[in-house]
């Protein structure tokens, strides 16, 4: 086991975790269901660790919907700083119980569905590139072919 990690790993955002190596898109799609923005990194980053790098590309949303993986106080803070309402349900482990808006995050299949949709594409499904770079211009075709084409 060698310390720390190679040099160029982060250029890779390839993470080790237990199915092997892998590599995590996280997207902002708008109310229908387009990406608006994506961003890649390796698959050990933790889901609210991009989240606020995420939201901070963007001005004048009502509603932020996000899965469990997303739940912090500090996201929540963020969000309403900004003028939205956070919709994101609270883990298990949560002490104080997180109320949230249930009809609403009814939508959030969206969002799942624009992952869904670009995994259509082997080339990204696959992930044949070895730089974040290179992987990240091909999530950007797939985007404009399977959108706005």
């Amino acid at each position: 086991m060698r310390p720390g990690r190679k040099r160029g790993a982060k250029a890779q955002a390839i993470g080790v975790s237990r199915g092997g190596q892998t590599t995590k898109i996280h997207a902002l799609s708008d109310t229908l269901g387009r990406p608006i923005i994506l961003k890649v990194t390796a698959g050990n980053v933790a889901d609210v660790t991009m989240a606020e790098e995420l939201l901070a590309e963007v001005d004048g949303c009502r509603y932020v919907l996000a899965d469990k993986g997303y739940d912090s106080d500090k996201l929540r803070a963020t969000i309403r700083a900004k003028g939205a309402k956070p919709v994101i349900p609270g883990r298990k482990s949560r002490t104080r119980k997180v109320r949230f808006d249930r009809s609403r995050y009814k939508s959030r299949w969206m969002v799942e569905a624009v992952f869904c949709r670009l995994k259509d594409f082997r080339r990204v499904a696959t992930r044949y590139d070895k730089l974040a770079r290179n992987y990240m211009s091909t999530l950007a075709i797939a985007t404009i072919v399977a959108y706005w084409v």
